[in-house]
């Protein structure tokens, strides 16, 4: 009798165990390069966007019911009319914008970088089409967002902007301003308000202030920025007033999140936290989504700034936090009121992609260097087979090359593709490229030397490529197959004849590919990618499938 009862007991212990475990999401709830989240509320239904930079189309919509399992919808911008991005560097083009719902209608506003600078994009469904953009010549900076103020059916638009008389007093000195904006004519109102000057104690001088957004809560009106650069001192802080034109007084616990004072050793760490947007559910709970990143040695990481999400306090005289003291954003944090069951976000975690490209259109998760101008791809000319057309623009330049890109989501992953491709010139090449931006990538493909097929290996090297391994290949009439692992500060690069025994040419340094190394914004993107390096051709390659799976321990 006692054997059976503690048989039961073990079996109540194993199942609340599970239990437990089935009532939490999972952090980042967008692994990989998705930065600079904005989040808005309609009815029951979530909406992110993210900064897209120079990748086409711009600005991912993603969709969710519970807060924390996503679909990607579509993009915002995936007409070559609304964006025009040849010629922007990958780290240039479109950054910070920010998603509003009022009275039925979607806004996005953003900045288009080095081109038209600031606009309003409207939709009545978030998963498009989205309008051609309106410009808006005079909000002069960054990271614009829309308030709407339902007790007076005003809106404003808020952006981070030049110091005061364009005077600069120290490094990173900016302004937070605003303008009263009608949004049936989509522009501004009146006289342009300076609202933050420098930051929360400008005896400290705080650096980039920025990515500014507007909450009524209650009787407050509560002004939520970030501070201290998009960097490892990323920071986000908050003001409040009883006006919406302010003056805004900061409190004095700020900043409200970050993660630079604490422990550089820690195991698994978080950092950069900051660019927060803040959202109600219908059961009165308040969460915040914001940008962070995962280090894998030092300050390395090649994935780019991924999206998270965590709950929301409140003190006892109102003012909201997402971290204080020593609390490190977790990896995991409890689901939110009314949502049951384990999430189900292809997003998140470890998950596997594979695209045997069966469908008429490509998957929404693809991305493409620049604006797509032209048709030089094509998944129906061979039913089965994703076909590009080698053309002679590289990754190395500013156009728009035959590079179909998915994100790496993971440190630790493999990505894979099965090709057919018959090289004519030695210049003539493709395969599969991890590409972090023009000046730092590797690529692995098929080429000819001396008139014989080959499997090369290519580092990037300023304006051109350097060649580390060139393998001959037996049969250049058969499928050959590539794939990089990335593990950490290490890729590995593999081909095959036949998808079994696989053959390792190198293992490269992965930190390369790291944004402390290459700088910008962006992650690292895989990309099935050919190139005639300057000469025209009318050859193209063939690919069966591309896989993609990760397997960051973190998450296992």
């Amino acid at each position: 009798m006692k054997r059976v009862l503690c048989w039961m007991l073990m079996l109540l212990l194993i199942q609340q165990v599970s239990a437990q475990e089935t009532k939490t999401y999972t952090n980042p709830i967008l692994t990989g390069f998705y930065p600079d989240p904005s989040i808005c509320r309609a009815g029951d239904d979530y909406y992110i966007v993210n900064s897209s930079f120079a990748y086409y189309p711009g600005l991912p919509i993603f969709h969710s019911r519970d807060l924390v399992s996503w679909k990607q919808i579509g993009h915002a911008l995936d007409r070559p009319e609304q964006l025009p991005l040849i010629g922007a560097g990958v780290s240039r083009g479109l950054f910070a914008p920010s998603i509003s719902y009022y009275k039925g209608i979607f806004y996005i506003v953003c900045t288009l970088i080095d081109k038209g600078g600031n606009f309003v994009i409207t939709a009545t469904n978030p998963a498009g089409p989205w309008s051609n953009p309106v410009y808006i010549k005079e909000v002069n900076g960054i990271d614009p967002s829309l308030f709407f103020d339902e007790t007076t059916d005003k809106s404003y638009i808020i952006y981070n902007s030049d110091p005061p008389n364009r005077k600069t007093l120290w490094n990173g000195h900016r302004t937070i301003r605003m303008y009263e904006f009608d949004y049936r004519a989509k522009k501004v109102v009146g006289e342009e308000m300076l609202m933050v000057n420098g930051g929360v104690d400008t005896s400290k001088h705080p650096v980039w202030i920025e990515a500014p957004h507007i909450y009524k809560i209650n009787d407050w009106y509560y002004l939520m920025c970030a501070e201290g650069g998009t960097g490892y001192n990323h920071s986000e802080v908050i003001f409040r007033s009883k006006s919406v034109t302010g003056p805004f007084q900061p409190w004095d616990q700020n900043p409200i999140l970050t993660q630079r004072h604490l422990d550089r050793s820690r195991k698994n760490p978080i950092t950069t936290a900051g660019h927060a947007d803040l959202v109600e559910t219908p059961q009165g709970e308040w969460y915040a989504v914001f940008l962070g990143c995962r280090p894998y040695e030092g300050d390395h990481y090649n994935i780019g700034r991924e999206t998270y999400l965590t709950p929301v306090t409140w003190t006892a005289d109102g003012w909201p936090v997402i971290t204080k003291g020593e609390e490190e954003v977790q990896y995991r944090y409890p689901l939110p009121k009314g949502v049951k069951g384990q999430p189900d976000n292809a997003f998140s975690g470890n998950f596997t992609f594979k695209d045997d490209f069966k469908e008429n259109a490509l998957n929404v998760r693809y991305t493409f260097l620049r604006t797509v101008t032209e048709n030089w791809y094509s998944t129906t000319s061979q039913p089965g087979w994703l076909e590009i057309s080698l053309r002679p623009h590289t990754v190395s330049g500013r156009d728009n090359p035959s590079f179909i890109g998915f994100r790496q989501h993971h440190h630790e992953a493999s990505a894979s593709v099965k090709m057919k491709f018959s090289a004519t010139t030695e210049k003539e090449k493709a395969g599969l490229v991890i590409f972090q931006n023009e000046t730092h990538f590797y690529y692995l493909c098929k080429s000819v030397e001396s008139g014989k097929p080959v499997v090369q290996l290519y580092k990037s090297d300023k304006d051109s490529m350097q060649l580390l391994v060139s393998k001959p290949v037996t049969n250049n009439k058969e499928a050959v197959y590539l794939r990089i692992e990335p593990n950490k500060a290490v890729y590995t690069f593999s081909w095959s004849q036949d998808g079994k025994r696989w053959e390792t040419l190198k293992e490269l340094d992965g930190r390369f590919l790291s944004t402390a190394t290459a700088g910008g914004f962006v992650g690292a993107v895989f990309g099935l990618y050919g190139t005639s390096m300057g000469q025209q051709t009318t050859n193209k390659a063939s690919f069966d499938w591309f896989e993609y799976t990760g397997k960051d321990a973190v998450f296992r």
